[in-house]
């Protein structure tokens, strides 16, 4: 029923433009350790990327964190007369009974998508992009489902270049800055009774004391900073009454492994002080031209928030990073107020479902119904409030 209520509610996807293309048949290798594909990774993660989730330093340096064994680790490459052109990094775990294939940082970044080379994957057609995916997909043993969270839907010269991975469904929006200054975001995105505001803002921060900014990259400082961030997201989610994320085994020796000297992870915390203590804190990863927040945090103190800690300092961020050389912000899935000042990029976000068995086409039917019915939920003002 779930799926026949998606068809019915969902319009058809796009048609995709077919070409008459001579495609070279793919040569597809599956691998078990990451090292035995970092070259193939390497070349495609140079142009750009989506998610620190498609970088190899981070991905190695989570394998090592949670200690996940080689046979649980599967690294597909598809290439085209040895160039490679796709990467799928994915990790197979067992939940609820279901061998599950899917990233590996799962909900720890706003978005993931396989590693492509974007321009030459948008010259196929979506007969020939199907038959790529397929031929990675049909090395895979060992599993029930492939669940790919998060995929951004990214179209290139025109085409929707992940719509023939598996079976889809729209799931939140991605946020992102991009502008070319400090000057663009502000004239942009701030109007005269937004920078009011957040002037006044300031104002009651500074009414509390010395109040100071700055950007941190490694070292003893930066593990003490982690301490602190992560002491003020634990108590955020205590006060909103729902698991915190963090606390898992493994996830902050990951976060610890990232700041270390020789990680490869271009690490930037921004922090904010107030007296010399830190208030409010942004975790996030440099790639290129584009920074990726995948963690925010501020004190829960009644009489600092006042002031807007949090706020204050994204202000900051904002006014640094454009005129450092960014020119994507990238603020994560999911919407909250300080996207919606600051964001102008809005992504659509998408789950895939790829069944390899039985049990995975009736896992892969059960998720995907639940989450039409979510969505029908959310939508529902009644039941929201």
């Amino acid at each position: 029923m779930a799926l026949e209520a998606y068809a019915e509610d969902t319009p058809p996807p796009r048609q995709q433009r077919q070409r008459l293309t001579v495609v070279p048949v793919a040569t597809v290798t599956l691998a078990h350790r990451i090292d035995d594909v970092a070259a193939s990774w390497s070349a495609l993660e140079a142009a750009q990327i989506e998610s620190p989730g498609q970088n190899l330093a981070f991905t190695r340096a989570w394998v090592s964190a949670f200690g996940i064994a080689e046979a649980d680790q599967f690294y597909l490459v598809a290439a085209f007369d040895g160039e490679p052109v796709a990467l799928l990094p994915l990790w197979r775990r067992r939940v609820r009974g279901v061998r599950l294939l899917s990233w590996f940082p799962g909900p720890h970044v706003g978005c993931n998508a396989p590693l492509v080379d974007a321009e030459r994957v948008a010259t196929l057609g979506s007969v020939e992009r199907a038959a790529l995916w397929s031929a990675m997909l049909e090395r895979l043993e060992g599993a029930d489902l492939i669940y790919l969270k998060s995929v951004p839907q990214l179209f290139v010269a025109g085409v929707d270049i992940f719509a023939e991975l598996g079976r889809t469904i729209e799931a939140e929006t991605l946020y992102r800055a991009q502008f070319s200054s400090w000057d663009d975001a502000n004239t942009t995105q701030r109007s005269k009774s937004r920078r009011k505001h957040d002037r006044q803002q300031g104002e009651r921060l500074e009414a509390l004391g010395q109040v100071a900014f700055e950007e941190v990259r490694g070292g003893p400082a930066a593990v003490a900073i982690l301490d602190v961030m992560f002491r003020q997201r634990a108590a955020r989610f205590v006060a909103m009454g729902v698991p915190d994320p963090f606390a898992e085994p493994g996830v902050r020796d990951f976060y610890d492994a990232t700041l270390s000297p020789g990680s490869g992870i271009d690490v930037r915390l921004h922090v904010l002080r107030l007296n010399g203590e830190i208030v409010a804190v942004r975790y996030n990863i440099a790639h290129g031209e584009r920074l990726f927040c995948l963690i925010s945090s501020m004190s829960d103190d009644a009489t600092i928030q006042t002031g807007s800690p949090g706020k204050q300092c994204l202000l900051r961020v904002m006014q640094t990073v454009f005129d450092a050389g960014y020119r994507v912000f990238d603020m994560g899935a999911g919407f909250t107020d300080e996207k919606r000042h600051w964001c102008n990029l809005k992504l659509p976000v998408r789950q895939h479902y790829v069944p390899l068995t039985t049990l995975g086409t009736v896992a892969a039917r059960g998720h995907l119904g639940w989450q039409v019915l979510r969505q029908k939920l959310k939508a529902n003002k009644a039941v929201m409030s």
